[in-house]
Parts: structure tokens; C-alpha cells; sequence
């Protein structure tokens, strides 16, 4: 949903955007959403026959920059860059590469590439030895959010009447881990944890919020759903652990937890780490992939993917001391102001287009 994002943005920075997508296409939906109508293809084998049509839309539009955003589109705009010479060509890895690409085809397609953003540190060195392109190309970019919609803005009231629907009861710290359910993401572990925080600090109240889609439609692995639940069960944690669904209004979520934490594994990025962050809230993260380029002790706390007993231990650190928790939702806050604005993130992203 990216090119969604930034289009108003990039719109708003002087930019005309055009989207080009498959018929029928959540991203097809989300760019008209935003207030664009994108040229619309069956399939991308339909796309390779239509050539002819997209060269001249190109030229019609007078269109100078393509940026890809799935590898399997880089045969099309590799084959448009070379028919339209002027074009360049652009590639944000949003995923992290995890093999060598350096065969004959993706030599030629990622030779067309005038430029490869990855958007973490971790990201850039696993594409630096992945990829056929000098150092000098493949660029850092983080990725930005507009911190705005993050903002507090629940009364006391409708906050705690949004705790109470969470299952979060009066006086209690409220733990939350927000993304698609799926077993990269650490749900397991932060179970785990919060059980052995349970053994350890019988005094403290808390409740576990857990958001995220519990259907396949929705993102979400359905059997490894159904583990989830059955984990609750056997750790005897039921009363204390709410599973909230798919939810459109996280910021005001956010707004009603106390503590996030995002346990996964190996994030290429961490947009729910900003997101909460963001929110002004005290945020745990992995100690792995790209998350400690986003947060360290001044901002919030890190804790290994793989150990139950650490991530209790911050846990029980954050739900005891609510100062803490306030300077490090605070810090993290203005940090997110400071270097993960949306506005920031196209500002860089336009001056490579502009070189």
C-alpha cells in the first residue's frame, strides 16, 4: 500500500502521480482512494502484450519517473526503460532480499535501475551482496509516516470506555501487539513472557491486547490463529489476553494501550514501531533486523526475539514505573518528528528523482 501513501504527499510537494495496476487489485482500490485513476491491466502477462498502449500513455503524460515496487514488476519497467530511454527507472526493496540475484536476467533488469532504495540499514547490506548494482545505487530510504493521525485526542471517558471494550479493567497496564498474525511475527514468545511476568509480578495488573486479523482474508494465518488460542489456554492466561481483531483505528488503540511491543523477528523496516512511537507510547522491540535502527534506551527498550524470560523481564520494568513509560513514549515521540515523517521520507525520495 505504499505508492498509496505517499501520492498525497508527493502531490502536495509539487509532483503529478500516475499509477499504473492490476484490474481488480486491492492496490488498484487504494489508489483511487487516494483520488487516483490508475491505467488498469488484466494480468501482468496482459501488461507485457500492451507495450505499445503504455509507451504511449508514457509519452502522452509526459511521464519521466518509474518506480517499481515488487521485483516481478522489474521485467516491465526494465523492457519500458529500454524502449523509452528517457525514463528512469526506480526500485524500493520493501521486503529484504534473502538470496543472490546476480543471474543473466536480473543483471539486465536491475541494470535499467537508476536507483535501489532499501529501507533500513539491515535491508541495504543484505542488498549490497544480493544485488548486480554498485554501492553508489542502491541508496538507505527510510520509510516515514505522518505523525498527525497519532496524536492524542480521546477524552478520559471514551478512552477508558475503549480500555474497558479491550478487556483492559480500571488500574491496569495494557500491553499490546499489534500486526498480522502470522508466526514471524512473535506472538508465540510475547505469550510466553507475559505468562512468566505473571509467575514474577503476581502484583502487577495487566492485560494483553493482541491486534490483528484472525482470518486468512484479513492477512492473517488461520492454524497458527488457532495455536494462539490454544497457548492461552494451556498458560492459563484466558482472562487476560484479548484478541482484537482487525482494527481501522489504531491510532485511537494505540492511544488506549500503555505498552507495545513488536516481537518480531526479522522486520525489514518496523512501520508499527514508528506507528507506536508515534503514539507517544513506551515501545519493546526485537534487538534484530532493522528495529534497533529505530529505537534504543532513550526511546524505548529491546529485547532478544527468542527470549521469553528478557522480554518479561522490560515488560515488568515499563507496567511498574508509568514516568518511565511516559519519557520514553515522549522521546520516542519527537524522534519520530525528527527523522520518520512521511513529509521527510518524499522530500529525499523527490530529490533522487530529481538528479
Amino acid at each position: 500500500m505504499y505508492p498509496s501513501r505517499i501520492i498525497p504527499e508527493l502531490v502536495r510537494q509539487g509532483w503529478q502521480a500516475y499509477g499504473l495496476a492490476l484490474s481488480g487489485s486491492r492496490v488498484a482500490s487504494s489508489l483511487r482512494e487516494v483520488g487516483l485513476e490508475p491505467l488498469v491491466v488484466s494480468s501482468k502477462g496482459r501488461a507485457l502484450l500492451a507495450l505499445p498502449r503504455l509507451l504511449r500513455y508514457l509519452k502522452e503524460h509526459d511521464i519521466g519517473v518509474l518506480h517499481c515496487h515488487k521485483s516481478s514488476d522489474l521485467r516491465l519497467g526494465a523492457l519500458l526503460v529500454t524502449l523509452r530511454p528517457s525514463l528512469r527507472l526506480f526500485f524500493t526493496d520493501h521486503m529484504g532480499v534473502t538470496r543472490p540475484k546476480k543471474d543473466p536476467y536480473h543483471r539486465w533488469a536491475y541494470g535499467r535501475v537508476s536507483r535501489l532504495f532499501s529501507i533500513s540499514e539491515a535491508t541495504r547490506a543484505r542488498n549490497l551482496a544480493a544485488f548486480p548494482l554498485p554501492p553508489e545505487r542502491i541508496r538507505r530510504l527510510y520509510l516515514g509516516i505522518d505523525p498527525a493521525p497519532y496524536a492524542p485526542s480521546l477524552d478520559g471517558g471514551t478512552r477508558l470506555a475503549l480500555r474497558r471494550e479491550l478487556g483492559v479493567t480500571d488500574g491496569a497496564v495494557a500491553i499490546g501487539l499489534p500486526g498480522r498474525l502470522t508466526p514471524g511475527k512473535g506472538q508465540r514468545v510475547w505469550l510466553e513472557a507475559l505468562a512468566r511476568l505473571d509467575e514474577m509480578h503476581p502484583g502487577i495488573a495487566w492485560q494483553g491486547v493482541l491486534i490483528g486479523g484472525v482470518m486468512a482474508a484479513e492477512g492473517s494465518n488461520e492454524e497458527y490463529v488457532a495455536e494462539l488460542r490454544q497457548r492461552v489456554v494451556a498458560l492459563g492466561l484466558e482472562p487476560r489476553i484479548t484478541f482484537a481483531g482487525f482494527r481501522r483505528d489504531l491510532p485511537r488503540l494505540f492511544e488506549a494501550l500503555d505498552i507495545l511491543c513488536v516481537p518480531s523477528r526479522n522486520e525489514a523496516f518496523g512501520l508499527t514501531v514508528i506507528e507506536a512511537m508515534a503514539a507517544g507510547k513506551a515501545v519493546v522491540g526485537s534487538n534484530s533486523g532493522a528495529i534497533p535502527e529505530l529505537l534504543d534506551g532513550s526511546t524505548g527498550r529491546l529485547a532478544a526475539p527468542d527470549d521469553p524470560q528478557c522480554w518479561a523481564e522490560v515488560m515488568a520494568e515499563l507496567a511498574a514505573d508509568a514516568t518511565l513509560r511516559s519519557r520514553l513514549g515522549g522521546a520516542a515521540r519527537e524522534k519520530v518528528l525528527k527523522d520518520f515523517t512521511l513529509s521527510g521520507h518524499v522530500a529525499h525520495l523527490v530529490e533522487e528523482y530529481s538528479v
